[in-house]
């Protein structure tokens, strides 16, 4: 029988970095929308203790790993005050609390305005204020880094820490949706830990490109019953571009992209 978990057991482990039970659940078992109702519920619970929200990040927008974590669509989940972390190059990054913690390299953007009803790319872009590379770490508390989607939805869309790196404004990469979409899906980014190549991923592989994943996740978050807009300021960090790699203390990643962002770096404490 599996065991159901509420909203604030979930924030329980959450806090103290713990495993769920073998046997945890959600009331709502398998159904991903229904756990859409529990993962807001729990950013209910952390607003109400004092905690800001400040955006989005997407999971699972990289098909190539679909197959080997058993999520066959993207996901998303809040991102905090207390998890989001700000650098121009290099920065540091907590381990404390998370569970698990695995590394993904992906592409920030800062949203400057609130985007239409189902909307089109171009009118994305024009929402997109600023881009930026950024780390995500992520955190699984089901055992093994094995769960169902809906597990991962209640879980937060498994987010735990983002580092930003230096921000670009968008009309100084590019003029149009169609030339940014195009621009970052032919980059691609070298990952390190201790100087030491780890993988080499492709924009492309975030559901043909980032733009893409983020007008994904707005769609997806306009249909969401009792799921907030995405507002002026908020940023969205929009997938990684390689495999999610386990991480301890005392690492330090390097993300290298390809032009125009260069390095981001982060040591892991």
């Amino acid at each position: 029988m599996m065991r159901t978990m509420t909203p604030q057991q979930i924030l329980d482990h959450l806090d103290r970095g713990t495993p769920w039970p073998p046997d945890g659940q959600t009331a709502q078992g398998d159904d991903v929308a229904a756990a859409y109702g529990v993962a807001l519920a729990v950013r209910a619970l952390r607003v109400a203790r004092g905690e800001q929200p400040v955006g989005f990040k997407i999971g699972f927008t990289n098909r190539t790993i679909w197959q080997r974590y058993r999520v066959f669509a993207p996901i998303w989940g809040t991102v905090w005050n207390t998890t989001a972390h700000f650098s121009e190059g290099r920065g540091a990054l907590p381990l404390r609390t998370l569970c698990q913690p695995r590394i993904e390299p992906e592409v920030v953007f800062g949203i400057r305005a609130t985007p239409a009803e189902e909307p089109s790319l171009e009118q994305v872009f024009d929402c997109v204020d600023w881009l930026a590379p950024g780390f995500e770490l992520v955190q699984s508390h089901c055992a093994h880094w094995v769960f169902t989607a809906a597990q991962t939805v209640a879980d937060g869309g498994l987010h735990g820490r983002l580092l930003i790196g230096a921000k670009t404004p968008v009309r100084q990469l590019a003029g149009s949706g169609v030339a940014l979409d195009t621009l970052l899906a032919g980059r691609s980014v070298r990952l390190t830990r201790d100087g030491t190549l780890v993988e080499q991923g492709h924009g492309r592989h975030v559901l043909d490109g980032p733009l893409h994943a983020l007008r994904h996740f707005v769609l997806e978050l306009q249909r969401c019953p009792g799921a907030p807009a995405l507002a002026p300021g908020d940023v969205v960090t929009t997938g990684t571009w390689t495999d999610a790699w386990p991480v301890g203390p005392g690492e330090v990643w390097r993300a290298q992209f390809d032009a125009p962002w260069g390095a981001l770096e982060v040591a892991l404490r």
